[in-house]
């Protein structure tokens, strides 16, 4: 599927030339980002709650304790909103009120479901773990029965969701051009630092190649 049709609830009204529908945009969005949020409401009270993620294929995936609250009200089947947002750089205009900031992001809709066969679920968690480290699934220890059991493991299809996407420069008022402000564009870069090395690492263990190129970009 390569792209989402836009709904009443994900077509972008404000700004609508900056929404995208199509799925690579929106896959690229959730693969580069390492948390979303998750909002729902439980008894009229709504709550909104980060936690990571990862996308396989055509769903996402969140995951957990077992005794999480928020996992365990999503998996009764009640609607609920992901968002991803990926800051981009600070879009720096002649007047206060041009400011703004690049960025990309998605809002997928829709009603979690459980992932509860033993291979299935293993199959999430590995996908949960190289989303983050690509490369680590196969360089740990894998999760015995009891952590398995300790483990919610939600998934929520792709089926309803749209990105919304700013590029470029500050645009001004015409008369603002002939001030003496700067203006362009400061771009954020996302990116690691130096490795630490645990504590009790035991020694003659070196640092895996698939961290030293670590890089959020795909």
């Amino acid at each position: 599927m390569n792209q989402n049709k836009p709904g009443d609830r994900t077509r972008v009204r404000r700004i609508p030339k900056r929404g995208r529908y199509d799925r690579p945009t929106i896959d690229a969005i959730l693969d580069e980002a390492l948390v979303c949020h998750a909002g729902f409401v439980v008894e009229g009270q709504p709550f909104v709650i980060p936690t990571l993620h990862a996308r396989d294929g055509d769903r996402v995936l969140i995951h957990g304790s077992a005794a999480s609250r928020m996992l365990t009200t999503l998996e009764t089947g009640v609607d609920v909103c992901l968002s991803v947002t990926l800051a981009d750089g600070l879009v720096v205009a002649r007047s206060a009120f041009h400011s703004s900031m690049n960025y990309r992001s998605v809002m997928l809709f829709g009603r979690a479901r459980v992932v509860e066969e033993p291979a299935a679920k293993m199959e999430a968690l590995r996908a949960l773990v190289e989303h983050l480290i690509p490369g680590r699934w196969d360089d740990c220890r894998l999760p015995n029965d009891t952590e398995m059991k300790a483990t919610l493991i939600l998934e929520l299809p792709i089926d309803e969701a749209s990105a919304k996407v700013r590029t470029g420069g500050p645009i001004d008022d015409d008369e603002d051009y002939a001030t003496r402000y700067w203006a362009g564009v400061l771009p954020f870069e996302n990116r690691t630092g130096a490795p630490i090395p645990d504590e009790k690492l035991t020694p003659g263990i070196g640092l895996p190649a698939y961290l030293r190129n670590y890089t959020r970009k795909k």
